[in-house]
């Protein structure tokens, strides 16, 4: 029973991910785009708070 729980809840994100538009944000719905400026992120810009 714990194993089938367990995948249950591992493949729940997925399944909900595939219900998304294509070049939408998953969230939100929004358009992805060229301007979006998520692409001007770098690795360096997603630390954690008080470690940096």
């Amino acid at each position: 029973m714990k194993h089938l729980i367990r995948v249950t809840f591992l493949a729940l994100p997925l399944g909900l991910m595939a219900c998304t538009e294509p070049n939408t944000y998953p969230v939100s719905g929004e358009q992805c785009g060229p301007k979006d400026p998520v692409l001007e992120l770098d690795a360096a810009d997603c630390g954690m708070p008080g470690l940096m």
